[in-house]
């Protein structure tokens, strides 16, 4: 900087200028220690790349492990039971009962191929038909005849009353039982019922009908319980023929067992039987007790229809050991839709009374019509539409 003392480069006429020491720019302390922490920083930063595979611990030692031979031990003798071997009744194999759930393999002799290699597993407890496999009779509630295959009771005491019961809620509230009669008289009629009633109502087959067991079938696939109409004498007999089979009280015994298995053979798979007319032949003592003791051995409901107050059923039936109702109204003596609600609103106000209300009718559209529409909107006012084995009075169980 000595350059500008030189005189060439003086201002003409200025005196010399005095020559300003130079500045010495002296960092402060902070920094300068924040400078040297970041040196160590680095330096140690590069020795731990330098180091890093080498690592600060002992590496993880490797074990490998020898194979050594070891003696098998003698296999110890296990007592271990025997598997119960399964027992066959008809074509249903079943097992010794059990604690727990039993597995039933069904192999149906008819009811198509949809029903082939069907597996249900239920409670062994549990005495009633499982739905899926309900339109299949079991056979050991079956006798052989010549007549055909007739309802008894199973080895181990089942009835068929117990067995193709329909299962319902056990509550104590408001039940009503209905039963629709007339099934398999009229093909179009029996099949719109089973279509269109309710698998609550239970539906009443009479022997007089055609293609029974198809029938029979459809409606136990669709979940109802059946009962079977037995034509009984009434008092202008002849003149007012019930049909074939008809029980009748100048009849000895044998006859009417024999007139009787003939009726029941008709169809499987049903819980009790009803009276189809039969006022005079209900109100003998000597003709209903043949028939209420071959019911109780055979294990099925008698189910009086309630249009005779001389009935001597109910007697009989404690005697006999047979589960047994009555009708309280006959829901369709007048075939007009507004006179059949009336009767089963009469029949609701005697369940609300008493607990439970049995109502019976027949298989005609005004009806089948009716009572699926009351249906619908009882249950909506607390009713539960029950089948007849819930409201049978039954002397074996007290």
């Amino acid at each position: 900087m000595s350059s500008v003392n030189k005189e060439i480069d003086r201002p003409l006429g200025q005196p010399a200028m005095p020559l300003k020491p130079a500045r010495t720019r002296v960092l402060p302390a902070r920094t300068t220690v924040f400078a040297a922490l970041a040196g160590v920083a680095l330096v140690a930063a590069s020795g731990f790349v330098a180091t890093r595979d080498r690592g600060f611990r002992d590496p993880a030692k490797v074990v490998v492990a020898t194979p050594v031979a070891v003696p098998e031990p003698a296999p110890q003798p296990v007592a271990a039971a025997a598997p119960a071997e399964p027992k066959v009744v008809g074509s249903i194999a079943r097992s010794e009962p059990s604690a727990g759930p039993s597995i039933i393999k069904v192999n149906p002799d008819d009811g198509g191929a949809a029903s082939k290699g069907v597996v249900v597993i239920r409670d062994p407890s549990a005495v009633g038909q499982d739905l899926r496999v309900a339109h299949l009779p079991d056979k050991a509630l079956i006798e052989d005849s010549a007549d055909g295959r007739l309802p008894a009771r199973a080895a181990d005491g089942r009835r068929p009353f117990d067995v193709y019961a329909r299962p319902w809620s056990g509550a104590r509230g408001a039940r009503v039982a209905i039963v629709i009669g007339g099934l398999g008289l009229s093909q179009t009629g029996t099949q719109d019922a089973i279509a269109k009633l309710p698998p609550e109502v239970t539906l009443a087959f009479s022997p007089q009908g055609n293609s029974l067991d198809r029938w029979m079938q459809a409606a136990r696939r669709k979940g109802h319980e059946l009962v079977l109409q037995v034509p009984m004498e009434p008092f202008d007999y002849p003149n007012v023929d019930p049909g074939r089979n008809t029980l009748t009280v100048d009849a000895s015994p044998g006859d009417n067992a024999v007139r009787l298995h003939k009726s029941l053979a008709r169809i499987t798979n049903y819980t009790g039987v009803m009276n189809y007319m039969g006022a005079r032949f209900t109100a003998d003592g000597g003709a209903m007790e043949t028939l209420m003791a071959e019911l109780g051995e055979r294990g099925l409901l008698y189910l009086d229809d309630g249009t005779s107050a001389r009935t001597a059923a109910p007697e009989l039936a404690v005697k006999n050991r047979v589960p047994f109702a009555a009708a309280d109204a006959t829901i369709d003596g007048a075939r007009d839709r507004g006179s059949i609600l009336k009767k089963l609103d009469e029949l609701e106000r005697i369940a609300r009374a008493k607990g439970f209300a049995l109502g019976t009718g027949s298989a005609f559209d005004v009806t089948v019509g009716a009572v699926a529409a009351w249906v619908a909107e009882a249950r909506k006012r607390g009713i539960e539409i029950v089948p007849v084995s819930a409201v049978a009075a039954d002397p074996e169980r007290g």
